[in-house]
């Protein structure tokens, strides 16, 4: 696995004025929307539990890309990835352009779901974003991976890995 673009904190309120903050974890290899979790806040605890979770299903990456929030800095954050082995790459605050695919993703997820919904709640906000996320993965191919979902993408992927030597790596190799 190459990298996660793991960082970056979305805002948004409910109905009755209430955050909501949104962590996403995008792979920058298959640009799939690994992670899309919502809350009233996001602590460096909850990125932990979270990018647990994802190495223990997808592998650990050599990299984590993130921003520079409160939750990615956290000395908590910093050395457990140096614990796994991973290293952090943060982009340079006022320069989201180091940051292309995560600050696609988060333009998409503010103007085709973020403006469109109204959230009652956290409950509300978490469904309705599962439903998102499902969406987004599945059924919206991308110009970037040769019109196919990132879902698509991911699973041609794994079977060209698992492919005779002849066959493997013809879709390239993930960026590092």
């Amino acid at each position: 696995m190459a990298t996660f673009k793991g960082g970056r904190s979305v805002f948004d309120r409910t109905v009755s004025g209430s955050q909501l903050k949104w962590l996403s974890v995008v792979d920058e290899y298959t640009r799939e929307c690994l992670a899309l979790k919502v809350d009233r806040g996001i602590t460096s605890e909850d990125v932990i539990d979270t990018l647990s979770e994802l190495f223990a299903m997808r592998g650990v990456p050599r990299y984590i890309r993130s921003d520079n929030g409160p939750e990615f800095i956290a000395q908590t954050l910093r050395r457990w990835l140096k614990q796994v082995g991973v290293g952090t790459l943060y982009i340079e605050p006022g320069s989201p352009w180091e940051n292309g695919y995560a600050e696609s993703f988060h333009g998409r997820l503010r103007d085709e779901f973020l403006a469109m919904e109204i959230f009652e709640g956290v409950r509300d906000a978490r469904a309705l974003t599962a439903s998102w996320r499902n969406e987004y993965n599945t059924q919206r191919p991308h110009s970037s991976l040769g019109y196919q979902t990132p879902a698509g993408f991911a699973a041609a992927r794994a079977a060209s890995a698992s492919a005779p030597a002849a066959h493997a790596g013809s879709l390239g190799q993930p960026c590092s």
